[in-house]
Formats: C-alpha cells, structure tokens, sequence
C-alpha cells in the first residue's frame, strides 16, 4: 500500500522535495519538521490538539533561490490548500490596494477546487457512463425503442439487415464497442451542452474592489440557478454543439462529473482543510518592514499599517468568505523575502513573534545550477528537449554544455542583478532561439549542443556588458 503523504516522515519529505528543488537544506527540513507536526497533532488528545499552534516560517534569501518553489511543492506533496500572495500589494485598511482578509478567501477557494476536482475524479467512471449513453443516443442508436436511427437509415439505404441492422439492443452494444474502442472518435456528434456564464463585465469596480465584484458575480449565479428561475426560463442555457465524438464524451463527462458533485460536502470539506492544513505563502515581506528606515516615505507609508492587519490573520482569526466563516489559527503561513535593505527585526514585535522559525536559504553557486540544470524532474533541459521533440527535433545537450550554460549564468548573475536560477531561463531561451525558431523546417534533425555551440551562440551577447544588461 503508498504511503499517504501525510504519513510521511521528514527525512522523506526532504527527499521528495529534492526531486524538485536543489540544495536548501535547512529550508526543507524546517517545512519537513511543519507538515509532520501537523500529523502529530491529529493524533494528540482532543483537550491539547487545539492549543497546539502551526510554527510559522520565515525564509531569507536573493530572489531565484526555491523560496516559493519549496512551498508550493510541500503543498502539493500534503494535497493541502495553497495560495500564494505578495504582501506589496496588500495596504492598510483606507488606502487603494487588497485588503488582507483577500488572502484567506483565495486560500479557501483553492481549497474548494482542490476538494471538487477530487470528488471529479472519483465520479469519473460514473459520469463517463452516462456521457457514454448520451453520446450513442445523439449518434442515433436509441435506448431500446424501436432500431434506432443509423438502423432505420441503413435499411433505407437497402444494406444487408444482417450485418447493419441487428436487433436494437445488439446494434446499441456494437457502437457501444466501437465507441470504446476509438473507432468513432473522429465522427461528428450534434450534442446539447450547458453554456458556461460569461464572467460579469463590471467596469465601475475600481482597484481593490475585486471581492466586491466576485461577491455581486457570484450572486447573480446563484439566482440564475435557482428553480423558480429556471421554471421561468431562466437558469443555466444549452445550446447544441457539434463536435467530435472524442471531445463530445470528454464535455460530457465534465458535464455528468459536476452534476453528480455533492457541493455542500465539498463546501464542508473544503472549509475543513483550509482551516487544518491550509498553506499561505506570503513572498516580498521585506517589502513592508521598516516604516521609518530610510526611503519608507510617500507610497509606503501605509507599510505599518499592513503588518498591523497581517498581525490578527497570522495570531488566528475568523474570516467571512462566501462559503462560511473560516478560521486562521491552524493555518501555516510561510513568508519570504531577500531582506537586502529591511531586516527581519524591522517587522514589528508582534508579527516577528508569530514568525518564530527563520531559515537563510544560500545563494546558487555555479556548481547549483548545473544541478538545476540536470537533476530535477522538471529541469529545463528535459522541459526544452521534450517541446522541441514536438516538432521532430532530436535535441541533445552535452555535459559541457550544461557546465558552460551554468558558468555564464553565474557569471551574469555576478556581474548584474542576482535573480538565481531565473537567469538560466533567459540564458536557455536565448541558446535555444534560433533552434525554436526554425524548428519546423528541421524535423527529422538530431541537434547536438556543446560547449562550443554555447560559446558561438552567446559569446557576443555575454562579452558586450550594455547588450546583456538588457538581454540577459
């Protein structure tokens, strides 16, 4: 049996982030050591469970290093809720900009559609059943009444009653076969579909009104749905589509899938593990620390301001979303930031104490992001070698290669802005442009790439400092 991800222990949280990010190591143990500890606590007894608080994380370090990368992974790795937010854009309650309690209600509607495409998925097999039985009635085979209409057809057509005109249920469980087996994929199928509602065009809502607007939106939803509505003519609208039999089944199955969805279950669900294993990511917290170090007039004068209303959201607090009230006090929160000016004492007293691990994560050295490079799951090498062998290009990168690509991103990070290893994707998509350019004139190719295509490539645009400053 797999082990549950919320079984796992911290050595193997840690290893499973390594799939995905290099090096950090205190940084992934200190998120390993949370996620357990939100295990522990379910198996505390009920008197202390409660009392028993998440341990907030604060992580400094340069921008490009796997601040927010090591967060989201931990999020998928739990199957737990997870939004990411940017404490810039928040400000003090009176000022134009997103109020903190926004952060909570994006937190739980994450957690409704990560709860609602699990529901999805187990109602997969069901819905497709039902997609099934409406796809062979719309291609004509009908649902035991009489031979259905391809039957009828084909006797009007004078075939042989054999061999295309079977009894109506053998002819129904033929297409049924056929169906399955993709023989009728490309054939098209006039099928009635539910129209999605266009998002509400609401232009009077200025900046920092956006609940406001999802609120009114929503609302209008739900008196569309409502019965009386419908009875009226009102509600939901279908139209007729017609589309192939492949993607008929697919929309109907999505279709079949979300009717079948208990959503007061999901609601309940969703709210229920917001609130136990949410995940919030507040990156540029630097951003709002210091309201009286120097350059923290004019536009950030609210900076203060912000953290006083961060303060209540991180202490635990309730917070009123359209599904329900939410509590905040066993979320985690993660905050980040380079802290190159601030300093994580800037913050004030309170918000520090409900930060109270603190973990630097190292600057990328050159030796890193050859690992970056080749090592992950999701490296860039495999990312660009699979979407150019889309186009029939067989493109192959050379150890060396890696290692040059390596050395002149460290080289520009060093000799410019540091952005980590978000200098490598500049680097790549330089190398590789002519390459992906040209791609559909080089099917068949197998294209090797050394270190010395790398010199020839980028050697004019590396050696000329003004010509990299704006290219890499």
């Amino acid at each position: 049996m797999a082990t549950r991800p919320q079984d796992l222990a911290p050595k193997e949280i840690v290893a499973e982030l390594d799939r995905y990010v290099v090096g950090q190591g205190a940084a992934k143990r200190a998120v390993a050591i949370a996620l357990r500890n939100r295990w522990r606590r379910q198996k505390v007894a009920p008197e202390l469970r409660d009392e028993i608080l998440p341990k907030n994380i604060v992580m400094i370090g340069p921008t490009g290093v796997g601040k927010t990368e090591i967060a989201r992974r931990l999020a998928r790795l739990a199957g737990a809720p997870f939004v990411k937010v940017e404490a810039s854009k928040f400000t003090e309650v009176g000022y134009v900009g997103r109020d903190v309690d926004s952060m909570i209600r994006d937190l739980v509607e994450a957690a409704v559609k990560l709860v609602k495409e699990e529901e999805l998925e187990k109602l997969r097999e069901r819905a497709g059943e039902a997609a099934e039985e409406r796809v062979l009635d719309a291609l004509g085979f009908g649902g035991g009444i009489g031979m259905g209409f391809r039957s009828v057809a084909a006797r009007v057509r004078g075939e042989p009653e054999a061999e295309h005109a079977p009894a109506a249920g053998g002819a129904r469980e033929k297409a049924r076969a056929q169906l399955r087996a993709g023989t009728l994929d490309d054939d098209l199928v006039e099928v009635e579909l539910q129209e999605r509602p266009a998002p509400a065009v609401m232009p009077f809502m200025g900046p920092g009104m956006e609940d406001m607007a999802q609120g009114l939106q929503d609302m209008m939803q739900n008196l569309g749905n409502n019965p009386l509505v419908s009875m009226l003519g009102g509600g939901p609208k279908k139209r007729k589509r017609k589309v192939k039999v492949k993607e008929a089944l697919e929309l109907l199955t999505q279709e079949e899938a979300a009717r079948l969805v208990d959503m007061e279950r999901v609601t309940r669900e969703a709210l229920e593990r917001a609130q136990s294993a949410g995940i919030v990511f507040i990156d540029e917290i630097d951003k709002i620390a210091g309201g009286d170090v120097a350059g923290a007039r004019g536009p950030d004068v609210s900076r203060g301001g912000v953290q006083r209303d961060l303060l209540p959201i991180v202490e635990g607090s309730n917070v009123n979303t359209k599904y329900g009230v939410v509590k905040t006090d066993h979320m985690l929160f993660i905050a980040a930031g380079a802290f190159h000016v601030a300093k994580v004492s800037d913050l004030i007293p309170e918000l520090q104490g409900r930060f109270p691990i603190r973990v630097e994560l190292e600057p990328l050295r050159r030796e890193d992001l050859v690992r970056i490079l080749k090592e992950p799951r999701n490296s860039l090498v495999r990312q660009y070698t699979a979407l150019l062998a889309t186009e029939g290009v067989d493109v192959q990168f050379r150890d060396d290669a890696v290692d040059e690509i390596a050395r002149i991103a460290a080289d520009v990070n060093e000799r410019m802005e540091n952005i980590g290893a978000r200098r490598l994707h500049t680097v790549m998509e330089r190398l590789l442009d002519p390459i992906s350019f040209d791609a559909d004139t080089l099917r068949g190719q197998r294209i090797v790439i050394d270190a010395a295509y790398v010199k020839e490539q980028l050697h004019g645009v590396v050696e000329d400092e003004d010509l990299s400053r704006y290219i890499l």
